[in-house]
């Protein structure tokens, strides 16, 4: 357990460390809570290395108090020797399959590099592939995942990614119970001279189902190569009227490494195009957004140095995503990749990459008390 700088306590725990459980690191993590109270904590396990590529897992451990304790490691996907990871879960309510939990995800092989995919020298076959699994149990047994990449990649994309992080389902308006996952790929090169592998081909997009996972299809496309705005790793949030704010990853030569948008009809399409949010400091990185619902605050967590992976952060908005406000620092070491999650009326939980030497040394979990954040 740790103190805050007010003497106030928090419950900390740390589900994944490096070098444990037969995996030599640990990355990507994402989290969410059952129907039923347990929380879920997905991470892709690496084999061999700390690699992007290769022989690499999708798991899960669980916990019924609330991040306080965890169960054992078990192995949602695995993808022979290549690569399951992205793990982008969701929980749903109401409909035919009430607290079902969807687990979207990406496979490739072993060796398809994000470099190699970006410069076109991959098949079809060995590149990013999207999937989807399911489990009815809250998390103790999973489906055999399901291929959905014909419904939610269009041909000429090459590298593709899901969240990551938690994906939504939509509570309020016309579009209640939608699916939405965001997602980003690339496209191939325009400009003679380019190979692919530069930043302005970087695309975002969303990835819609409106029969509980059943069928997909995509959603608002932002793929602009202008090079200004770079979308990339994409997280989302369904905000009280209905509107869903997005906020991307991007390094380019716009103001800050953060940029946003909304959506006014359920992701199918964006009302204004991503634009800079200068207002987040952070370095070049993915980050979360989460809306607590009651009360109306919008939660963003990732580290805030500007130029390393380092102090992570959670901050908040109360008007959408306009203006934002440090509400709680975790500390000044290195950190990376999170998710957020309401565990309850008075707690969120913070799922994060983070270590003394190395910011993916661990994936820790953090309950934060409510009256911190609003």
């Amino acid at each position: 357990m740790a103190s805050g700088a007010a003497g106030c306590p928090y419950e900390v725990s740390v589900p994944y460390r490096a070098g444990t459980g037969g995996y030599a690191s640990y990355r990507i993590p994402a989290v969410v809570l059952t129907r039923a109270g347990t929380l879920l904590a997905f991470a892709e396990g690496r084999v061999g290395s700390s690699a992007d590529d290769g022989d690499i897992d999708l798991v899960v451990k669980r916990s019924a108090d609330g991040g306080r304790t965890w169960g054992a490691l078990q192995v949602v996907a695995r993808n022979g020797g290549g690569t399951a990871g992205n793990p982008a879960p969701v929980v749903l309510t109401g409909g035919a399959h009430d607290g079902r939990v969807l687990l979207v995800q990406m496979h490739s092989s072993a060796s398809a590099t994000e470099d190699l995919i970006r410069r076109g020298e991959v098949s079809a076959a060995d590149g990013r592939r999207v999937w989807v699994a399911h489990s009815d149990d809250d998390g103790a047994t999973w489906s055999a995942p399901r291929e959905i990449t014909q419904q939610t990649k269009r041909p000429e994309w090459r590298w593709y990614a899901t969240t990551p992080g938690h994906a939504l389902q939509l509570r309020h308006g016309p579009y209640a119970g939608r699916i939405v996952v965001p997602a980003n790929h690339s496209l191939p090169p325009a400009v003679p001279g380019d190979d692919g592998t530069e930043g302005r081909y970087n695309g975002g997009h969303a990835l819609l189902s409106d029969d509980e996972g059943e069928t997909w299809r995509i959603g608002y496309v932002d793929d602009n190569p202008d090079g200004y705005v770079n979308v990339n790793e994409t997280t989302a949030a369904e905000l009280p009227d209905g509107r869903i704010y997005f906020n991307t990853r991007t390094d380019a030569t716009a103001p800050g490494n953060r940029a946003d948008a909304c959506s006014l009809d359920g992701g199918a399409t964006l009302a204004t195009p991503f634009r800079p949010q200068a207002g987040l400091v952070t370095p070049v990185v993915e980050g979360c957004v989460l809306h607590l619902g009651t009360p109306d605050v919008l939660l963003y967590s990732g580290p805030a140095d500007p130029g390393y992976r380092a102090l992570m952060t959670v901050r908040a908005s109360r008007d959408g995503g306009v203006t934002w406000r440090p509400a709680h620092t975790v500390d000044g070491l290195p950190a990376a990749y999170s998710d957020l999650v309401r565990l309850d009326d008075r707690t969120v939980g913070l799922l994060y990459e983070t270590g003394d030497f190395s910011a993916y040394s661990t994936i820790t979990f953090r309950r934060i008390p409510m009256e911190e954040l609003v």
